[in-house]
């Protein structure tokens, strides 16, 4: 009897470390969406414009854990992303009245995501956290509020004339998720800087 009982010991208690083996704990999930990586985001969707301004998919956690991790070498880069853009408008945050040639909109915008300039969406770091310290990039856009080539507005009829959109490249410090090394860097975009209006020849 004693025999038997060790022997249905033994196999429970095989049975019981077959079981714990085998066990699987469930994924982490952060407080944040699954973060997408499609090549066109979501938020390109019905968007005619190459940047997001708003991104439910933003990546958040896995940009700041990021930061966490590469705290100093990101820092870096974004100092010198902040003093060497000519047109970082970081700091600017009003509007002044201007009158040009051809109507033109302008505004202070802080992307989410935008198409670089070899047209490829990328995450840029933009309103995340780390170490108490906030990651913001901001730009100065003017976009024509006239059809492009369409004559300008204030120039006379009697010159030939049109409204051109002229843009600017601008540096931006980006979140590339599919670098394990180190997913940052500092790529170019090329946005709306301008509304300009060529005048031509002169017809009395």
């Amino acid at each position: 009897m004693a025999f038997k009982l060790l022997i249905f010991a033994t196999m429970m208690v095989v049975t019981m470390a077959n079981r714990k083996s085998s066990y699987v704990p469930p994924p982490y999930k952060p407080g944040y969406p699954a973060a997408k990586y499609e090549d066109v985001p979501a938020c390109a969707k019905n968007n005619p414009k190459p940047w997001c301004l708003s991104d439910p998919d933003y990546p958040t956690y896995d940009v700041q854990k990021a930061l966490d991790q590469h705290y100093q070498q990101v820092l870096a880069l974004y100092k010198d992303v902040k003093a060497t853009t000519s047109n970082s408008v970081d700091d600017l945050k009003d509007l002044e009245e201007e009158t040009y040639l051809c109507p033109s909109s302008t505004a202070y915008v802080q992307p989410m995501r935008a198409v670089n300039v070899d047209g490829k969406w990328r995450v840029i770091v933009n309103k995340v956290e780390s170490y108490d310290y906030l990651f913001t990039q901001s730009a100065r856009i003017e976009e024509c509020n006239v059809e492009v080539g369409s004559s300008c507005p204030l120039v006379s009829s009697c010159y030939e004339s049109k409204c051109i959109q002229k843009n600017i490249f601008h540096r931006f410090l980006v979140f590339n998720p599919y670098d394990y090394y180190f997913p940052f860097a500092i790529e170019n975009f090329e946005l709306p800087a301008s509304c300009g209006c060529v005048v031509g020849a002169f017809f009395p």
